[in-house]
């Protein structure tokens, strides 16, 4: 539920005094829009804080959904600048699938770790290093520490750390509702893909759910799945079922518009 605009003046208010408490005062931290004004509003900022830490999970513990949230990260990392270091346990990323996402296998630095404690020391590294345009790595246990230490590593690179929870049993899945540092979790569903006027396979949708957000409010977003660029569409932001890419959706008709300003 949104909150109404008497309120609003509050929310900021309070939202200011979490990040002094955070340790944030005076450091305007920069952010990835994704160019959706509905998931952006949701946002501290107005977009992903860089310099920080992000969670993502599938909505499923099957393949597809594991898979979704793959793409969703891929989309991110696509949006960034540099080189994208990708760490796993076990080397089943599909490059196709990330380059449908826009994100070109030659930016794309994979490291296979031997076990999950290896990821994370990765990870952080990763994180610290400062001359990437984001870590991505492929976790199933996220401690309270562990993420504390990866938050910190980003916050002094200023890169963008995004953790893939995946797990191969399902006991670890339980993880994934315990407290860490980051700075938003998500949750990426498959749903039905919109009917074409011809025949042929639509755009993929997906329910995105933002479960968390440090200083911001949690939401639900039935969207586009990314395009070639790493961008997503919302859903209510189509027209005639077809997905627009975000920057076409959500501008103005401006044939319609100068029509409305003649007969005026």
């Amino acid at each position: 539920m949104s909150a109404s605009p008497n309120m609003k003046p509050a929310l900021e208010t309070l939202r200011a005094a979490i990040s002094r408490l955070e340790g944030h005062t005076n450091r305007r931290r920069s952010v990835l829009p994704f160019g959706v004004r509905e998931i952006d509003s949701r946002l501290p900022g107005g977009g992903l804080a860089l310099g920080a830490l992000h969670e993502v999970a599938g909505g499923g513990n099957d393949a597809l959904h594991s898979a979704a949230a793959g793409q969703f990260v891929a989309g991110i990392a696509a949006r960034t600048r540099g080189k994208v270091l990708w760490i796993v346990t076990r080397q089943d990323v599909f490059g196709p699938a990330l380059k449908q996402a826009g994100l070109s296998g030659r930016r794309v630095i994979y490291v296979e770790a031997a076990s999950e404690a290896d990821v994370l020391a990765c990870f952080e590294e990763g994180l610290r290093h400062g001359g990437l345009g984001a870590v991505v790595a492929d976790v199933a246990r996220l401690s309270m520490t562990a993420s504390r230490r990866l938050q910190l590593a980003a916050e002094t690179s200023g890169a963008l750390g995004l953790a893939i929870r995946r797990w191969r049993r399902q006991t670890e899945a339980a993880d994934f509702g315990q407290p860490t540092a980051s700075a938003t979790r998500w949750r990426v569903s498959v749903l039905p893909s919109v009917g074409l006027p011809v025949p042929g396979v639509g755009r993929p949708r997906w329910l995105l759910e933002l479960i968390r957000a440090r200083a911001g409010e949690c939401a639900d977003f039935e969207v586009e799945a990314c395009d070639a660029k790493g961008r997503l569409a919302y859903s209510c932001c189509l027209a005639g079922g077809l997905a627009l890419p975000a920057a076409l959706a959500n501008r103005p008709d401006q044939e319609a518009a100068g029509a409305r300003r003649a007969r005026a």
